[in-house]
């Protein structure tokens, strides 16, 4: 009696978990006919027997929950819609934010001449097309940073109101680019080459609090180039997560702003008129000798600099935190782990991290993650005058993904940082995002 009470109680778990977390025509569906022997590596696994391997993205794939078996159907990972949203809950604040909203829209179509990918947030946008030639590529991309808020300089953890500005761009591109397919060959494992030609808008304006020594620039047509390469042999998980391989970029963008002024005050020359900007990445994920599929070992490098004669606070590279990079074209964003504000200005930065991802169940993974960054960050000299000045710091971060319900999933964090975003002062936060796929 006592055992059919267990099995009971397990199969009602199963039906819980296979109805509420993973809906029947979404993209799980569970098998109660098979038994453990056939998922060990019988009819139908693709699994070798008696070694577990971690659900990769897009696959179909044979597990075992609880004793039973759980079907999961191939997906088209070309084919995705998405939709993020959530929040950061920060103590103490950085500046005047104590809760940041996070929301966006993820749009992916592979088709077989052509390809776009977009995320679009209202406010911050980032689209482009791709039109295919064989190998041969035509690139249209489009991103615009046009926040309706008045953007205040932090110094100190405090808001320098007389930095305050109403300020955005607007750029698009197209050009030429090279695409060659590269191993494992799903739909994000790419070696690209582009080289873009860029024409944009900047546009500033004072606010009530501007301070009356702060320079503002004109509004004015940019006009420049990028060339830009990357690489990605990236494998991930059910969770879109990095499971194994690398991944690698590189960005190098000159920019001519027509119309400018020097924004240190002088009352001639332009010095800020023309930059250069170079930028790149190294990100990967891989077994660790002696442990098992569950565990991996997650690494992720980036550094940027800019000319010294063009470095401002409006071209400045934007460092964001957030989850550990994962998306094929997120994995350019500038990224420490510690940083939850999404709007941290450098002109030059190096981070690194290094973090231990543990499979704790097939739908759920801890992660654990330490970073450190060095940047030239924005800071304020005098009463409104921005500057640059070298910062450092480190942080460290544990999250939790997992499956949820209506096809969706769920990321938990909790970060800790040694004070770099918060003037040498430490501080911490809680993240809680859902992203629901369609």
């Amino acid at each position: 009696m006592k055992k059919l009470r267990v099995t009971g109680v397990r199969l009602l778990l199963l039906i819980v978990f296979n109805l509420v977390l993973f809906p029947v025509g979404g993209d799980w569906a569970w098998s109660a006919s098979a038994s453990a022997d056939q998922i060990a590596g019988g009819a139908g696994s693709n699994q070798e027997p008696g070694a577990y391997q971690t659900p990769l993205a897009g696959e179909e794939r044979n597990v075992t929950f609880m004793g039973e078996n759980i079907l999961i159907p191939a997906r088209d990972r070309g084919q995705l819609t998405s939709l993020t949203v959530g929040g950061s809950l920060l103590e103490p604040g950085q500046g005047g934010t104590r809760v940041l909203p996070i929301a966006a829209l993820f749009l992916r179509r592979v088709w077989e001449d052509a390809r776009t990918r977009d995320t679009i947030s209202l406010f911050v946008n980032e689209l482009e097309y791709d039109k295919s030639l064989g190998p041969l590529e035509l690139v249209s991309h489009f991103e615009n940073y046009t926040l309706p808020d008045d953007q205040t300089e932090v110094v100190d953890n405090r808001e320098i109101k007389e930095t305050s500005l109403t300020w955005g761009t607007l750029v698009g591109s197209f050009g030429p680019g090279l695409r060659l397919p590269v191993s494992p060959y799903q739909v994000d494992n790419h070696a690209r080459l582009q080289l873009l030609g860029r024409l944009g808008y900047f546009y500033a304006d004072r606010t009530d609090e501007t301070g009356p020594g702060l320079v503002v620039p004109s509004d004015t047509l940019l006009y420049g180039a990028r060339l830009r390469g990357s690489y990605d042999g990236m494998r991930r998980n059910l969770l879109e997560l990095p499971h194994r391989g690398v991944a690698s970029g590189w960005n190098l963008d000159y920019m001519h702003r027509d119309r400018w002024r020097d924004l240190t005050g002088a009352t001639t020359g332009d010095r800020d008129r023309n930059y250069l900007q170079l930028s790149g990445y190294l990100v990967g994920a891989g077994g660790i000798p002696g442990f098992s599929e569950r565990d991996r070992l997650l690494i992720a490098v980036y550094g940027g600099t800019t000319s010294e004669k063009g470095a401002d606070r409006f071209n400045a590279f934007r460092i964001n935190g957030g989850p550990f990079p994962s998306e094929e074209g997120d994995l350019g964003r500038p990224h420490y782990t510690g940083i939850l504000y999404d709007n941290v200005l450098a002109t030059s930065y190096a981070t690194a991290s290094l973090g231990y991802r543990r499979e704790l169940l097939f739908f759920l993974y801890l992660t654990m993650v330490g970073s450190y960054l060095w940047a030239d960050r924005a800071t304020v000299e005098g009463v409104d005058q921005v500057v640059f000045r070298d910062k450092r710091g480190g942080a460290a971060t544990a999250s939790l993904d997992c499956a949820f319900f209506w096809n969706s999933s769920i990321y938990l964090a909790y970060s800790w940082e040694s004070g770099f975003i918060r003037g040498g002062k430490p501080g911490s936060g809680i993240t809680l995002i859902w992203n629901k796929l369609f």
